[in-house]
């Protein structure tokens, strides 16, 4: 086969092999792992997807819900508002729970591996060293702690409906319409002299003196139609103001309302939208600190071999300086590997709510000394 021909496969090999991998660890993941472990995976992915699809909501007001509004009414742009305002904090909501879920998730793989590491390695490390009678500074043990605690800054957003106001008015109506039309009669019946009996019902002659008052000051002479429908026009032009006073009134201050609570939402989903980027750096945190945990694992294994080595073939000495200097510096370079990691697993990933920059420290000075000892190995 020609040179050419070899690159040309070889360039096809490398660029189709990510895809080969993903595909083989996602079939091996899948035949390893019982069902559980695939549901927890799945909750997982669709929690990032939630993040993702939530992390891009609009929650500004823009320029076409400006121009929406303008061309509706205000209790009508007030509705429209609010339910943008619940969008906004649904959204919100649905990605602190997606967050939640992936916290869960990476909090319990890593308690997997620092339980683990700690079986596994560490306390027969410490059990070995304690046995050879090697002792150098006060021996840390593993504290229970809470490796990540996030803070809730603000309590959960309640979104408040409005009310239209129009059973109210028409109430506030129905009142002023009575009031106006007992003022209407009582004025009649001191123009015309007349003493109403409010316990008996009015006879015709009676109700024409009284409500035909009011035809006369059309010039027309005394009658119980005209008067009546004189009054009747006016009791409903009263509640009819009434009405749109109150009706209007309240649109306005709904509209005012329902902008306040968007502003208010939107600040409550700016200072919860900071959830995916904190997310985002504590979940590369623990994935790196599981990594850690691993790989001391696997030393701390190795070098339980050398102690046991060290305990068979030279037996426990009353003093350290007997033993061989290479077994001193194999008890040596086991003590400062467990010193680093208890260091890390005894403090907390947190602080505030936020990813701990202790934390952060440690984990880098575990990882330094972990490479420098594998270093010398190689």
């Amino acid at each position: 086969m020609s040179e050419d021909v070899k690159k040309s496969t070889s360039t096809e090999h490398e660029t189709q092999q990510p895809e080969v991998v993903e595909s083989a660890e996602e079939t091996e993941t899948s035949e390893a792992q019982p069902v559980e472990k695939e549901t927890e995976v799945e909750e997982t992915e669709t929690a990032k997807e939630e993040i993702s699809e939530t992390g891009d909501a609009d929650t500004s007001l823009d320029a076409d819900a400006e121009a929406q509004i303008g061309n509706l009414k205000k209790h009508e742009a007030a509705l429209l508002l609010i339910e943008k305002t619940r969008h906004i904090v649904d959204d919100t909501e649905k990605q602190l729970d997606a967050c939640k879920l992936l916290l869960q998730d990476d909090l319990k793989r890593y308690e997997e591996a620092k339980l683990s590491l700690k079986e596994h390695a560490l306390d027969e490390s410490e059990s070995l060293l304690k046995v050879l009678g090697y002792e150098e500074d006060d021996e840390e043990t593993l504290e229970d702690i809470v490796t990540f605690q996030p803070k809730e800054e603000l309590p959960p957003f309640e979104v408040k409906e409005i009310s239209s106001g129009k059973f109210t008015s028409l109430l506030l109506a129905l009142v002023a319409g009575f009031l106006t039309f007992a003022g209407l009669i009582y004025l009649a019946t001191e123009k015309a002299g007349i003493t109403l009996d409010v316990t008996k019902m009015p006879t015709q002659e009676t109700a024409t003196k009284v409500l035909g008052w009011y035809a006369t000051l059309f010039g027309d002479k005394p009658d119980l139609f005209l008067g009546g429908a004189f009054v009747f026009v006016v009791v409903m032009l009263v509640m009819g103001i009434i009405y749109g006073i109150r009706v209007a009134s309240r649109s306005s201050s709904n509209l005012a309302f329902a902008k306040q609570q968007l502003e208010e939402a939107q600040e409550y989903a700016k200072q919860k939208g900071n959830c995916k980027e904190e997310m985002d750096r504590v979940d590369a945190h623990m994935n790196d600190a599981i990594a850690v945990l691993k790989t001391y694992e696997v030393v701390l294994g190795e070098q339980n071999g050398k102690l046991k080595r060290i305990l068979h073939i030279e037996g426990v000495k009353e003093h350290e300086n007997e033993y061989h200097p290479k077994s001193l510096n194999e008890m040596h370079e086991t003590k400062k590997l467990i010193e680093s990691i208890e260091q890390f697993m005894n403090t907390s990933m947190s602080e505030e709510g936020k990813l701990s920059q202790k934390s952060k420290v440690l984990l880098e000075n575990a990882k330094e000394k972990l490479q420098q000892f594998i270093d010398r190995l190689y």
